[in-house]
């Protein structure tokens, strides 16, 4: 497949450009500063902003999937959107927030006492993110939430997935890497199952 990674010199979208491209898809790394993105056989780096509203659609232009992994509070879901269908990609994948998921019926985590200020703001606008993908009628979207600490190099491949509560383990953990993150969103890529939904990943 070909697949377009808007953020790809990021933690997240560094991860997927490699792990796609470790799996024989064609990868186009897309990111301000494109010197930091990976490097490989099959991984392109472009030089984009995704903020870009006229260049943007060129950028994504004969992608099979287009995968977003930058922070919400420096995009413009509209801009996204609407760059995703004007250059006629079949399917859009987010790289979400786990403060929109429910850490128990009716209460999301960010709403949660011990929730980080610093990273409320983030969270926000990643759950509006979400809520706009919720009303596309004609986008073929998927959002993908970690767990609550997302962080870590190790590759393990041994994960779960849910569907919009956050997982936690049987200690009270809620965490994935990078990697196992990626292997989740390239799987998600290869073989969609949540057409239209948010899910999410975790140990």
């Amino acid at each position: 497949m070909k697949v377009t990674v808007l953020g790809a010199s990021g933690r997240a979208g560094s991860e997927i450009v490699k792990e796609l491209a470790r799996r024989g898809h064609q990868v186009t790394g897309v990111a301000r500063n494109p010197a930091r993105i990976p490097t490989g056989e099959g991984i392109t780096a472009a030089s984009g902003d995704a903020n870009d509203a006229a260049a943007l659609p060129a950028l994504l232009q004969g992608a099979d999937a287009v995968v977003s992994a930058i922070m919400f509070v420096d995009t413009n879901p509209e801009t996204l959107i609407a760059a995703v269908k004007s250059a006629n990609v079949p399917r859009y994948l987010v790289v979400g927030g786990a403060g929109s998921l429910e850490a128990a019926p009716g209460l999301k985590v960010i709403d949660t006492p011990d929730f980080p200020e610093a990273y409320k703001a983030e969270a926000s606008a990643g759950g509006r993110f979400l809520d706009r993908l919720r009303q596309e009628g004609d986008l073929d979207w998927t959002f993908l939430s970690p767990s609550a600490v997302f962080d870590g190099s190790e590759r393990t491949g041994q994960f779960r997935l849910g569907d919009d509560s956050l997982l936690v383990t049987a200690d009270g953990r809620s965490a994935i890497s990078f990697p196992d993150y990626a292997i989740a969103m390239a799987d998600e890529i290869e073989v969609p199952k949540h057409s239209r939904l948010r899910f999410t990943v975790g140990y």
